[in-house]
């Protein structure tokens, strides 16, 4: 298997239940395993100052199922989320894994990392000597890892938990970690966004980032430019109120400035994705999520975006419908 192929295949697969990305990958790690006689690829999850989508998103996963992704493709030593030990046995499987996996193994974080008050805000486990935030682990965890990747766009940039008023004073992993840190933003993720980006860790090691140090494979362009209403864009026809077909730019849609393939790819087991759902997409693999799309509902020229922004052929008072 070349690099290029499955760098094809990851922009390519989407929807079909005998066609999906996620399928493809493990037959490919599959693969790769028995002719290389390889391991799977070491992964310490921690999770920190977020909701919990994204391991929900991870966990929604098809063709095949979570189960399959664990047992084929990742060696998951430590997660809040997913393991059976608690306590000090926990701890103790997580020193043990930093230890003797040092530079071998994969970090992924799940969540911003709060700075006031010495991280005081973010605690994930806590002894009778002492507390480890999550900014603790982090300085801790990262330098020792191979690799960093952030996951979901609060461990990539801040995101809702570096909202503003900010009163955490959380930032993104690549703001504590001076190493390269490979962001898989998403509010939360596709699964398929971070599956692969995992196969690629263990196939070929790290993928081609943009600007933003995302996976190109799936950041690489926006939204915009794949929807299914850009027709409507370009001939300036915009809807007036959620339900109605047309562009939904003038509802606030961010697409035109969102890099992510969600109008391929979908979402809800590769069905359907915002725009389809009737809804605006509101940018949320963005590095100025959410603030930099609020008000959700306001047009997008109104949410000060920057210069470079594809406005329009129309004013969003234009022809509609015709």
């Amino acid at each position: 298997m070349q690099k290029e192929d499955f760098n094809y295949r990851c922009r390519e697969l989407s929807a079909g239940l005998d066609f999906q990305l996620t399928k493809y990958v493990l037959d490919t790690v599959q693969e790769h395993r028995k002719s290389k006689s390889a391991g799977k690829l070491p992964v310490i999850w921690i999770e920190t100052s977020d909701s919990g989508d994204n391991n929900i998103a991870f966990m929604n996963t098809t063709y095949p199922y979570l189960g399959q992704v664990l047992s084929g493709l990742i060696d998951l030593l430590y997660s809040n989320t997913f393991m059976a030990a608690q306590g000090k046995d926990a701890l103790s499987i997580l020193e043990q894994a930093a230890a003797e996996l040092r530079g071998k193994f994969t970090l992924v974080v799940e969540g911003a990392i709060p700075l006031k008050d010495n991280g005081l805000y973010t605690v994930i486990a806590r002894t009778e000597t002492y507390r480890l935030t999550a900014l603790d682990a982090l300085t801790w965890l990262g330098p020792l890892a191979k690799y960093v990747v952030a996951l979901g766009t609060c461990a990539s940039f801040g995101g809702v938990s570096a909202g503003r008023p900010n009163v955490t004073g959380s930032v993104g992993v690549r703001d504590v970690l001076k190493r390269e840190v490979i962001n898989v933003s998403g509010c939360p993720v596709n699964p398929d966004w971070f599956v692969g980006t995992l196969a690629h860790l263990l196939l070929f090691g790290a993928p081609e980032l943009d600007s933003l140090n995302r996976p190109a494979l799936f950041y690489g362009f926006t939204v915009h430019r794949h929807c299914q209403r850009r027709s409507y864009f370009d001939q300036g026809h915009f809807a007036e109120k959620l339900g109605d077909l047309e562009c939904m730019f003038s509802l606030g849609c961010v697409g035109p400035r969102t890099g992510a393939d969600c109008p391929y790819r979908q979402w809800i087991n590769h069905v359907n994705w915002p725009v389809r759902a009737n809804t605006p997409c509101i940018g949320c693999t963005n590095e100025d999520f959410p603030d930099g799309s609020s008000p959700f509902f306001t047009p997008l020229p109104e949410k000060n975006p920057p210069p470079h922004e594809e406005q329009p052929a129309a004013s969003k008072g234009g022809a509609k419908g015709e």
